[in-house]
């Protein structure tokens, strides 16, 4: 058995043998035993187990709203991945995916409702998925997308079956079960400029065998999609000011100075971008927008993806209610992302005078301005030697430099994970039965920053002089050291300058999760007015997620690899948790006058965490049909989320936020003027403190090993509709309601910022609550800089309220098209499921403002866009061996969230969005499919916003990938062998 562990863990081949060998192992210890033609309870029911509950019956129907992407939806959209699938869902917001680049983390993840992916559970076949990352999220590229026969999403009363953490629902990917031949599908993609390429293959084969007792199933597949620049588009060609509609560069290429001596003192005035070097005096002049760096360069409208996915299950009859089965999975995926070039930023570096490569004219207002006199400064600037040599000085500055000559900041990420399961079921008797698994899975994750630089090699580096021979060397020789020469033009740093000062650095994430689950299901007895019996399920369930991150040596120094800002620290946590949960679907009344079926559901469950303690989360709801195909349900529920790893135990660490306009920046006066010394900033810089680079500042994330327990209470309430007059028509309409109490949260940072700054919300400019979050540089007085400058500080707590509500609605009509009178083989098919969204508000503390974010968008309040209306719809004709649809996804308009100033007017406001994408499908002979699908039908083009508002995980290229289309019109071809 310790064998068996140690192979599991080290190699995937490993786990797939493990599973399949088992597979094999118990159907030649069965074919000893007496043959059987039927089957067991289990295996034939095991397929009518509804999405939101664990009773096994095939009469079951849910008082909870479940929509379904069916197996030709998903074959007519040909995606590579599940997040692909979904992305355009109108109850899903756009979360982390393809379309984040700065921000990203090399998954791809789902968002209901809009209330955080940490509220949404992600289940395959009903099981949890061993999470990416600390913060407990299931990255979809792991879903083995050949072998999905549908996708059922539940709204709503779905944490006593599944857990609390399904707070916002379930997304349930099923996979084909019994699969028996063999499908190998291929497809390729391409925009029609000819980038943006991704290539998709799989094969899936299967086989029953021992008289259909026993079945396995194996697919393989492999992905490749290409990055699609930023620049590649004319809408990311650079950064555009959402302030001032222009050019909106950052640190320049050549180096911009700032700090002590003040920008005063050297006769650069407020509003410049700093002092640059003119390269015909040799002396420092104030910078301007045309000096400053385009950091679209090198980034990623759309981060590539390279995947393996093996995915392998088996079940086997062992004898009359028993049935043993097992999956395993294992997934390698190299996702990279791509930053703008590194360099100097907003660090404060000790700057040598007698530095060779500083220009005699600087060297003069340096010293000048720091109060050196002529001759003091000509005999430091002659000193050969470094610290410690008489005569030596040096003052500090912050050089901003882009080192343009290491190339982009590389964050290839590449992530493993494997997962095995194994378990028994049956029946107990005839209407009792069981089940009871076990499974373990881990997920690796390796993140390197390629040529990001040391921050400490470029201060060995500037503290250089020229020898007596007429050598430039540095003070400090050791590590083979290289003079680096921030004051030439791009292009003037050397190879070997760039080969000394290069650092890549390495962060290895590590989550493990453990989950053994056992759950009984049965009949119980008929009450008088109904014909079927109470449905139960009780079961309990134990899971154990540990997280690590562990940094390299280097990313742990503070502010050592440049472009960080601050040090990334090691983090680990753990918990686990017993529960246990019971379930009750109860038919009142049936077949009686305006009671054609009337049922009651409950469910509950306990959990005991060993971080929080013991909770309890429940459910109640009903369906009444008072006429068969005309039904009314609804679903009330309580939930109970315990806090992940990331939330309670992640330590301070720097990240970037959207900033336009810096308050203090500008000539501050009064109770303003000394807040911002208050929060931070020199008293000599009020006035020249320099604006947010590239629109961004610093924010400061960390846990909160205090945080409780969160509360919910949600609720759904509608109508389905089938009537027997209108073959193929059905229509569904439900309310939802979802309401967060001592949400864990962390506060926006426009409400900190407002908070403070802002006259209105602070008459008095006090130093309150707010202000005690905001950090300034201490040299510049910025909200920009290393590790000096923490920024905004953003960190978890129980003082959030969420709360949401809207409607969801579907249609679907399926008509042949004999019975509308015309002599054509084949259907006529619609279908459109939307979301109206009656309002969205956060309230990250009570101090904080009530956010209405419904149809808005922002930096740092509402972030990325929140449409109020979301639909998608599709047309289709079809016959057996062909299919034509049109598919027409809308998001609604959206505006700028009000308050929020400084924003010209055009990037104010984003107009209702359609897509119409085309499919098509055709079978020339019994075994190939060939399907052509093309995205963005008449090419609509993304709106310009600017880089200034939106945020900037969310916010790339002036737009938000995430949400509007910036690849145009592509097309996606495809084949399908099926055998």
């Amino acid at each position: 058995m310790r064998l068996r562990i140690d192979i599991m863990r080290s190699s995937a081949l490993g786990v797939l043998a493990l599973s399949l060998g088992t597979i094999a192992a118990t159907q030649a210890v069965a074919q000893e035993a007496p043959q059987t033609p039927e089957k067991t309870a289990a295996a034939d029911t095991a397929e009518v187990v509804v999405t939101g509950s664990r009773i096994v019956r095939p009469d079951l129907a849910s008082s909870s709203p479940v929509s379904v992407i069916s197996a030709k939806d998903i074959q007519l959209r040909q995606p590579a991945t599940a997040e692909e699938l979904l992305r355009d869902m109108p109850a899903l917001r756009p979360n982390i995916g393809p379309g984040v680049n700065n921000g990203g983390d090399g998954s791809a993840t789902l968002e209901l409702r809009g209330i955080g992916a940490n509220r949404t559970l992600v289940l395959l076949d009903g099981r949890r998925l061993v999470p990416f990352g600390l913060d407990g999220l299931t990255d979809t590229n792991n879903i083995p997308v050949a072998l999905i026969e549908r996708v059922d999403t539940l709204t709503g009363g779905a944490s006593s079956t599944y857990g609390a953490d399904a707070v916002a629902g379930v997304v349930n990917f099923i996979t084909k079960r019994d699969f028996k031949g063999l499908t190998a599908t291929a497809n390729y993609r391409f925009s029609e400029k000819g980038d943006a390429t991704r290539f998709k293959a799989d094969v899936v084969v299967g086989a029953s065998f021992d008289d259909d007792r026993g079945n396995v199933v194996l697919s393989v597949g492999y992905t490749k999609a290409d990055p699609l620049l930023t620049t590649a588009r004319s809408i990311g060609a650079y950064p555009i000011s959402s302030v001032t509609g222009q050019f909106s560069g950052a640190t320049a290429a050549q180096v911009t100075i700032f700090g002590a001596p003040s920008n005063a003192k050297l006769g650069i005035p407020a509003s410049s971008f700093g002092a640059v070097v003119n390269p015909t005096t040799g002396l420092l002049q104030p910078a301007t927008a045309s000096d400053t760096f385009n950091s679209n360069i090198g980034t990623y409208f759309q981060t590539p993806l390279d995947r393996i996915n093996v995915y392998a299950s088996g079940r086997y009859e062992i004898s009359d209610g028993i049935e043993f089965y097992s999956t395993a999975m294992f997934n390698r995926n190299k996702v990279r992302l791509q930053l703008a070039s590194s360099g100097t930023f907003g660090n404060t570096y000790q700057l040598a005078l007698n530095n060779p490569y500083l220009p005699a004219g600087i060297l003069g207002q340096l010293c000048s301005a720091s109060g050196i006199s002529a001759t003091d400064c000509a005999t430091a600037a002659a000193v050969q030697g470094g610290p410690g040599t008489a005569g030596y000085r040096e003052i500090p500055v912050v050089a901003q430099r882009r080192i343009t000559e290491m190339g982009a900041r590389g964050n290839p990420i590449e992530s493993q994970m494997f997962q095995v399961m194994g378990g028994f079921r049956g029946s107990i008797i005839d209407s009792l039965r069981y089940d009871v698994s076990a499974q373990y899975g881990e997920t690796t994750q390796n993140q390197t920053r390629e040529h990001w630089g040391s921050f400490s090699k470029v201060q060995q580096a500037l503290r250089a002089y020229k020898d007596k021979n007429g050598n430039f060397v540095c003070a400090d020789p050791s590590n083979g050291c290289v003079p680096l020469n921030l004051f030439g033009p791009n292009g003037s740093i050397t190879p070997q300058q760039v080969a000394f000062i290069d650092l890549s650095a390495l962060i290895n994430r590590k989550v493990q999760q453990t989950v053994i689950t056992g759950t009984i299901t049965g009949d119980l007895f008929t009450v008088p007015l109904a014909d079927h019996k109470i449905g139960f399920a009780i079961g309990g369930e134990y899971r154990k997620i540990s997280a690590r991150s562990m940094p390299d040596s280097a990313s742990q120094i503070q502010g050592e690899v440049l472009g960080t800002g601050a040090r990334t620290p090691p983090d680990f946590g753990q918990y686990s948790v017993k529960e246990v949960y019971g379930e009750i679907n109860a038919p009142l009344i049936e077949d009686k006058p305006f009671f054609y079926r009337l049922g009651v559901e409950a469910g509950i469950r306990y959990s005991d965490y060993t971080t929080t303690g013991g909770s309890t989360t429940w459910k109640v709801g009903g369906t009444w049909e008072p006429y068969q195909g005309f039904k009314f349900r609804g679903t009330y529920s309580v939930a109970v989320r315990s806090p992940n790893i990331q939330e309670l135990y992640q330590s301070p660490v720097q990240s970037l936020g959207n900033l336009t306009i810096d308050p203090c920046v500008g000539n501050v006066t009064g109770g303003l003027a000394a807040l911002c010394v208050a929060t931070g900033a020199p008293a000599s810089t009020i006035g020249q403190i320099p604006s947010p680079t590239s629109n961004q500042i610093n924010n400061t994330t960390s846990g909160n090993r205090n945080l409780n327990v969160e509360r919910a209470r949600t609720y759904t309430f509608g109508t389905a509709l089938t009537p027997s007059f209108l073959p193929g028509f059905s229509l569904t309409v439900d309310y939802f309601h979802i309401k967060i109490r001592d949400a864990i949260t962390q506060p926006a940072q426009a409400d900190i910022l407002n908070g403070c700054y802002s006259a209105a919300l602070n008459p008095g400019f006090s130093y309150n609550a707010f202000c005690q979050l905001i950090k300034r540089n201490p040299l510049t007085g910025s909200l920009n800089g290393a590790g000096e400058t923490p920024g905004v500080i953003l960190t978890y707590s129980n003082l959030g309220v969420i709360e949401t509500a809207g409607w969801d609605f579907g249609v679907n009509q399926r008509l042949r098209m004999d019975d509308l009178g015309v002599n054509v083989p084949g259907n006529l098919t619609f279908s459109m499921n939307g979301t109206l969204l009656n309002y969205y508000r956060f309230q990250a503390t009570p101090n904080s403002i009530n956010r209405n974010c419904t149809a808005y968008y922002s930096s740092g309040g509402c972030t990325n866009p929140r449409a109020k209306w979301r639909w998608v719809g599709r047309l289709g004709y079809g016959t057996e061996n062909f299919d034509v649809s049109l598919l027409w996804t809308h998001v609604g308009s959206v505006s700028l969230e009000p308050g929020v100033t400084g924003i010209r007017p055009e990037f104010s406001r984003i107009p209702a969005y359609n897509y119409f994408d085309l499919a098509t499908r055709v079978s020339p002979t019994e075994n190939l499919e060939l399907s052509l699908t093309v995205n963005n039908l008449f090419n609509k083009q993304p709106p310009l916003v600017g880089n200034g508002v939106g945020g900037t995980t969310f916010n790339g290229g002036n737009t938000f990938p995430t949400i509007y289309d910036v690849i145009g019109r592509s097309f996606t071809v495809g084949a399908r062998l099926k055998f």
